[in-house]
């Protein structure tokens, strides 16, 4: 079996392997690779699902705190230890995101998409129909993809970066009031408050905006796993290794389009 990554070949099997692969009985998979995603975009990602599955935790710990404990509050600080991992988490998530905004601008348009997706290209309008097909069982496979489909452009565009960007602004808002009038964070975020109405509502839509990221995490998780089982790709070991991966010939080429320079 060889492995290609970029345009070099990569011979993955030792003469021993080969026979104990035929001698299995196992049906060889001729295999591709590609490196797609840097060291930078992997740890960021990684950082984000940490931070998210904290800040979630504890922003529903702040908007529903479990019943009061008896004594005295200087003995246990529970809700104040809650409060600074939340903000602890949200910093590190708004830094790592500030990050990853540098990437996209230095990096290639794959490392772009989850702020600009490719509606200008052809073969993303193409695309588009074609996986709405293969999301709804119309199709027995789709097309082949080296960053993110059409429609997980679109949906990590619309349930994730921009719910993002609001939890980050609302935040910091919100960590404001509590700095108090005149403070470093005020002076650049305590228009965010008025903005969204008043305290209540700047804490309600932030509330909302995290349920938002959760319902993305839900069908994220169930896509991705989906296209690596189903689709000849590898999306849930692209995030760990850098490479994608495309099983079998049919995954080489676009069957169903004509080559278009774009």
């Amino acid at each position: 079996m060889t492995i290609t990554s970029g345009t070099a070949p990569i011979e993955s099997d030792s003469p021993s392997t080969g026979v104990r692969i035929a001698e299995s009985g196992v049906p060889e998979i001729e295999t591709r690779g590609v490196y797609v995603y840097g060291w930078g975009i992997r740890v960021w990602h990684w950082m984000t699902v940490l931070c998210m599955a904290v800040l979630s935790v504890t922003g529903y710990l702040i908007g529903s705190p479990l019943p009061s404990i008896g004594g005295e509050a200087s003995s246990h600080f529970a809700f104040g230890t809650v409060r600074f991992i939340h903000f602890a988490a949200g910093m590190i998530l708004a830094v790592g995101f500030t990050w990853r905004v540098l990437l996209g601008i230095v990096g290639t348009p794959l490392h772009r998409e989850i702020f600009m997706p490719r509606v200008d290209k052809p073969r993303f309008r193409r695309d588009f129909g074609a996986e709405m097909k293969w999301y709804f069982f119309m199709r027995g496979e789709p097309n082949p993809t080296v960053g993110h489909n059409p429609i997980a452009q679109l949906s990590m565009f619309s349930l994730f970066t921009l719910p993002t960007i609001f939890m980050i602004v609302s935040g910091l808002g919100l960590y404001a009031e509590g700095e108090g009038e005149g403070g470093r964070l005020d002076r650049y975020f305590g228009w965010v408050g008025p903005m969204l109405g008043g305290s209540q509502p700047m804490h309600t839509y932030h509330h909302l905006a995290m349920w938002a990221v959760l319902v993305f995490v839900l069908v994220h998780v169930y896509a991705v796993v989906r296209e690596d089982v189903l689709g000849g790709m590898s999306t849930v070991s692209v995030i760990v290794s850098g490479f994608r991966y495309f099983r079998g010939k049919e995954h080489f080429e676009d069957e169903n389009a004509p080559e278009e320079k774009e």
